[in-house]
């Protein structure tokens, strides 16, 4: 019987996973996969026993894909949750928790959006563009769940939001999404270099306040969005 917790990777064979050092672990007989996304639910499945967190990595990200634990941990942590989530003291709470949170994230977003325009720096007369693409900007990377670069906390918000339009003029102002990349190590984080560096000399003539002229990737983006 298993007495320790374990961190494993997924495997192709049924009820097996990969171990830390590589070697094949048969899931014990009376364990069941709990799926990923009720935090309190995994939280107290862990509690009553040894259980092997199952992950995968994905870029820089791990990302669960549940945790195998005895069946009947399982089952008595979910009637124990299901109980305690009847009760009108845990509604209360969770309207109130929700709320907070949701205060929280608006606050968060405002304060990405100022500092999505302070990084643009436009020049007055450009004022109506940079707050349609801080806009812009901040509706895609803002997103509760979205992995993106501003929903971290490991760099200050200004290199967040420096990060944030770099993507986005990637995306909307230049050839990156129908781009054929060689799979030579190291490549595709070269295009992204170079194309970063043409996207912020694409913003100089706005902050510099000087005539743009047509065609500009950065206004036809903007228009589409207008449109859309």
């Amino acid at each position: 019987m298993p007495d320790k917790n374990r961190i494993v990777k997924p495997s192709k064979k049924a009820r097996t996973v990969i171990a830390e050092d590589g070697t094949t672990l048969t899931v014990p007989s009376n364990w069941d996969l709990l799926a990923p996304g009720d935090a309190p639910l995994t939280k107290l499945v862990k509690s009553k026993g040894p259980s092997w967190l199952v992950q995968v990595k994905k870029g820089r990200r791990l990302i669960s894909k549940g945790i195998w634990s005895e069946a009947e941990h399982i089952q008595e942590a979910q009637r124990e949750l299901e109980a305690k989530r009847a009760t009108p003291e845990y509604s209360k709470k969770r309207k109130s928790d929700l709320l907070r949170k949701e205060k929280k994230h608006l606050e968060y977003v405002q304060d990405f959006y100022l500092g999505v325009v302070q990084f643009l720096d436009f020049d007055p007369k450009y004022e109506k563009e940079a707050q349609l693409l801080a806009k812009a900007v901040t509706e895609l990377a803002t997103p509760v769940g979205s992995g993106t670069v501003a929903r971290t906390q490991r760099i200050p918000l200004t290199d967040r939001a420096r990060s944030a339009v770099i993507a986005w003029l990637r995306h909307q102002t230049t050839g990156y999404d129908s781009m054929k990349i060689a799979r030579v190590k190291g490549r595709r984080r070269e295009v992204r270099r170079d194309l970063a560096s043409q996207s912020l000399n694409l913003l100089d003539g706005y902050r510099n306040g000087s005539r743009i002229v047509e065609p500009c990737p950065l206004q036809r983006a903007l228009e589409n969005i207008i449109k859309n």
